[in-house]
């Protein structure tokens, strides 16, 4: 929709009012100090980056500007470097840790990985700095084509500037191009009305068209604003008839010709007119993304290019060269790129490659060489592996994966080549490009291996297909793979069964027969474990010999495992899947406390290392254990967390915890809701342990609605199942469902498989279970001892729900026994109990058994502070009350300093104060900063 000629300008727009209009509402409000992000989406040509243009008119605004480019999406932070290269004179003034990963990340620094979580943070903090000075407009165009760690770093800041005076506006085709962006608020846009069609076309078309012609050209861009200007010069102007443009016949006879389509032939077209250095000139320019046009002349003049070659480009309107080479539009770039000869692109790579040996940049020299040459050469390749290497230094993942995949095509030696496709494909799978990574496994496949190397190949497909399908045959795939490795390579082996137990637990149900004692007698079987053991060694057995022995076989090496773990409080260089399984192994335990620890060290490990992929399964029990202590708001404030992190790391959501919190809440239309996506998700992704969290959550939900025969009938299926870490919370919803359903042997059955698993266990926790779920079988004086045992055992541990329980189920007893004065005491204090917990359910189960005792149950106090405060703002006000600045806080939760401040202010609103003096003198403190592991707040 621009009216200007030059491409590098910012011409008044026609048409795109409320666009228009949505957009300067949202630079007025930065300019006011409100930041804010948008997402332009529409196909090319559709008039994304004209909009994105008139930015540039607005007064008082500093603009940065940065365009993805087709060629460097595997080259990690380059685009972020482009973007911020106009404020890095202030990357000094960032907290250490985050100057370090970003000083990293723009190759400042040779040692430190920069961890991405790290790297956001510092982008947010550069920004923030850079917008107190002046209102910042970041602008972000063909974001499709940005390289992926810049991508997640600007969609992280985006995420969390609206209280910054920052603005991010990104330029995408499809939202699904650029995932990292999904959630952010989006603006699509459409082609132009007719009306406003035909006035683009007037104001940019001067000579005179008849109706016909004109209505035909408004009517093939189909509301294209680029289309519309480049239809024009495929007509024949003279005398006002046209000539029709004609597509590729296969597209026009399906139909599917678009107008971007037309676009391309139109632009094909100029292009096949130019001479023959001018075309040479723009492939150079198409071949070099960055822009830079000193190396572009230098590349030229190789070819014996002068500068009048620019001409004829320039008078078509192609491309604009000032102190950057900017192609009129992206399909300018890909056309002239596609188009030439595989022969001149090798040919204009290699000079490219020949004016960057001096230019300090030998990872781009790497590329250029690498797509220069025209058969194996081992130079060039060990070029580019060196370079995967300091890709991978600099935490480029995806830049690592796509070296070594261009170093693995160009080696000649055909066992070399397998080792490099080899580690290519597996870099692929790290950064999740699944078809990327099974063709390079074939390649690698396909070449003379040796044991390891197969073993290594056959293990790479089995957690592949395990990544894909999480079903019983890559169960099976990864034991094969472990059983190979294990003669050539025991420690690694190792690792592999300890995969191979993990996936199994994980498919669990779904499995076809018993994968899982399978799996662990494979392991126990194949390599012992070496002196001395690492954790996963110790891990691995604990967890092997519970599956082939039963659980009081396993009980003393699990115990020494939890120890072990609690031991060493550094998680970082252990897998996520060693984390969860150890913290489960503690579960099976029945030891609370170490739950609690091992969750509270790793998420403190991970927030001090700034790790994110592994923090969402660590926050969920975290979240679980504060549930176990009946501390609601806690949980939901981690397991809110742990969605935000799973979004930014392209994860699932972990629903595990959500749909229990809201069980016990007793929020049935809520569960039903997250009960039924869950299964859904379960069976189609074969993951029968979240199949069986959902059982348990709604067994859970029917016995506080005290509908116990709908409980028993929830979960089942899982009476015969044994599956680690549900242990210790299924057996006692069990007992009481079938209890009070009158099937007394099913109680009884599973009583006996708690009982054996208690035994096993010293702790308060484990024996107040067994003895709460024996005294609901038992009769008289007997029933009244073990109630009154079970509580006395369940208040010494951090149980507090179900201590409230058991108060509950010894106060139904008693009224059912005629002791109607006893029964009020004890089922008073369970209402109480379960009332401050949030388990509301369970709380009005109470009330109905103190009313049928004669006893009104007090009202529910009201709202304490902290009920009058989102999840989020309960956190910072525990943090801040325990005398932390703003900016420990938003180190601490991953926000910026603004951000806390703006919290602050509205939680001193909501609770009437106005200072943090104040704020310590409430209720709403609690323990500093429970929700957050526990710990103090972590001052760098």
């Amino acid at each position: 929709m621009r009216t200007g000629r030059d491409p590098g300008e910012a011409p008044d727009l026609i048409g795109r009012r409320r666009e228009s209009e949505e957009l300067a509402s949202l630079l007025s409000a930065t300019g006011k100090g409100r930041g804010g992000t948008l997402v332009l989406t529409g196909e090319p040509g559709i008039g994304k980056t004209a909009l994105l243009d008139s930015v540039h008119r607005q007064s008082g605004l500093r603009v940065l500007r940065v365009a993805g480019a087709e060629f460097e999406t595997d080259l990690a932070f380059s685009a972020l470097h482009e973007l911020c290269a106009p404020v890095t004179n202030r990357i000094g003034r960032l907290p250490v840790p985050q100057r370090h990963a970003l000083e990293a990340a723009f190759g400042l620094r040779t040692r430190a990985v920069p961890d991405r979580f790290l790297v956001g943070l510092a982008v947010l903090g550069l920004l923030s700095l850079a917008a107190a000075e002046q209102p910042l407009v970041c602008v972000v165009d063909d974001a499709q084509w940005l390289d992926q760690e810049s991508a997640q770093a600007l969609a992280f800041a985006a995420r969390r500037v609206q209280t910054e005076p920052v603005l991010l506006l990104f330029a995408v085709r499809e939202i699904d191009a650029c995932q990292d962006l999904a959630g952010l608020p989006v603006m699509p846009l459409r082609g132009l009305p007719e009306d406003e069609a035909h006035a683009l076309l007037a104001a940019r078309i001067r000579a005179p068209l008849d109706a016909p012609v004109r209505d035909r050209i408004v009517a093939e861009a189909r509301g294209n604003p680029l289309a519309l200007l480049e239809l024009p010069r495929t007509v024949d102007l003279a005398g006002g008839f046209a000539t029709p443009w004609t597509a590729d016949p296969a597209t026009a006879a399906a139909g599917t010709t678009s107008a971007s389509d037309k676009v391309v032939a139109s632009f094909r077209a100029r292009l096949t007119a130019l001479p023959s250095d001018t075309r040479r000139l723009l492939l150079i320019a198409a071949a070099e993304p960055t822009g830079d046009p000193v190396v572009l002349w230098r590349a030229a003049d190789l070819f014996g290019i002068g500068a009048a070659a620019a001409a004829p480009a320039l008078d078509a309107e192609l491309l604009s060269l000032g102190l950057w080479v900017r192609f009129r539009h992206p399909l300018v770039r890909s056309t002239v790129y596609g188009d030439a000869s595989p022969a001149d692109r090798r040919a204009v790579h290699g000079a490219l490659a020949d004016v960057m040996s001096d230019t300090g940049e030998p990872d781009r020299r790497a590329w250029h060489r690498g797509q220069a040459a025209a058969g194996p050469d081992e130079e060039v390749a060990a070029a580019l592996e060196r370079s995967a290497d300091r890709a991978r230094a600099r935490g480029g993942a995806a830049a690592a994966a796509a070296f070594l995949e261009a170093a693995t095509h160009l080696t000649p030696d055909a066992r070399r080549r397998a080792e490099r496709a080899l580690a290519a494909a597996s870099a692929a799978r790290d950064v999740g490009a699944v078809d990327t990574a099974l063709n390079l496994l074939a390649t690698a496949e396909a070449q003379p291996l040796d044991g390891l190397a197969h073993a290594r190949a056959r293990t790479l497909r089995a957690r592949i297909a395990f990544d894909v399908h999480r079903n019983d045959a890559s169960v099976a795939a990864l034991q094969q793979a472990a059983q190979e490795t294990a003669p050539l390579d025991p420690a690694t082996a190792r690792q592999i069964f300890l995969e191979t137990v993990a996936a199994a637990v994980f498919v669990g149900r779904f499995a076809e027969g018993p994968r899982l004692r399978e799996a662990a007698r494979a392991a126990l079987a194949a390599v012992p474990a070496p002196t001395p053991a690492r954790p996963l060694d110790l891990l691995l057995d604990g967890l092997a010999t519970q599956v082939r022995d039963g659980f009081g076989a396993a009980a003393p090496l699990l115990r020494r495992v939890v120890d072990e773990y609690l031991r060493r409080p550094d998680h970082s260089a252990h897998s996520p899947g060693e984390l969860w399984m150890a913290c489960s192994a503690a579960m099976d335990l029945w030891d609370d406390r170490a739950w609690r620890m091992l969750a509270d060290q790793q998420i403190r490990s991970s927030r001090e290392a700034g790790t994110l992929a592994a923090l969402p399964m660590t926050l969920s029990y975290r979240a679980l254990a504060h549930l176990h202590a009946g501390e609601f708001r806690e949980s939901a404030a981690l397991v809110a967390e742990a969605y935000a992190i799973s979004a930014e790391v392209g994860a699932p959501g972990l629903v595990y915890v959500d749909v229990t919190l809201a069980a016990w809440r007793g929020e049935e239309s809520r569960t039903a809701e997250l009960a039924g996506a869950a299964l859904r998700d379960a069976a189609q992704r074969g993951e029968g342990r979240l199949a069986t969290a959902v059982e348990y959550a709604q067994a859970v939900l029917y016995n506080g609605l005290g509908r116990y025969e709908e409980a028993l009938e929830a979960c089942r299926s899982v009476l015969d199942l044994d599956e680690m870490g549900f242990h210790a919370w299924i057996p006692a919803e069990l007992v009481e469902a079938a209890v009070r359903s009158g099937d007394r042997e099913a109680a009884l059955r599973v009583l006996e498989r708690l009982a054996e698993r208690t035994r096993s266990s010293t702790t308060d926790w484990g024996a107040g279970m067994e003895l709460r779920s024996r005294a609901l079988v038992c009769d008289g004086a007997e029933a009244d001892a073990l109630f009154g045992e079970a509580v006395a055992r369940l208040d010494r541990s951090e149980g507090r729900v179900h201590a409230a329980r058991a108060r509950l189920v010894h106060g139904e007893w008693l009224r059912r026994q005629g002791r109607d004065r006893e029964a009020r005491d004890r089922l008073r204090e369970a209402h109480e109990m379960l009332s401050s917990c949030g388990a509301h359910a369970f709380a009005e189960r109470a009330a109905r058994e103190l009313r049928a005792t004669g006893e009104h149950p007090a009202r529910r106090p009201s709202p304490s502070a902290a009920g009058l405060l989102t999840a989020q703002e309960t956190v910072i006000a525990r943090l801040v009350a325990t005398g932390a600045t703003s900016r420990e806080v938003g180190e601490q939760l991953f926000l910026s300093p603004r951000t806390i401040e703006a919290h602050l202010r509205n939680i001193y609103r909501k609770l009437g104060i106005r200072s943090r003096r104040e704020l310590r003198d409430l209720s709403v403190v609690g323990e500093a900063g429970a929700a957050y592991g526990g710990g103090e707040v972590n001052r760098r």
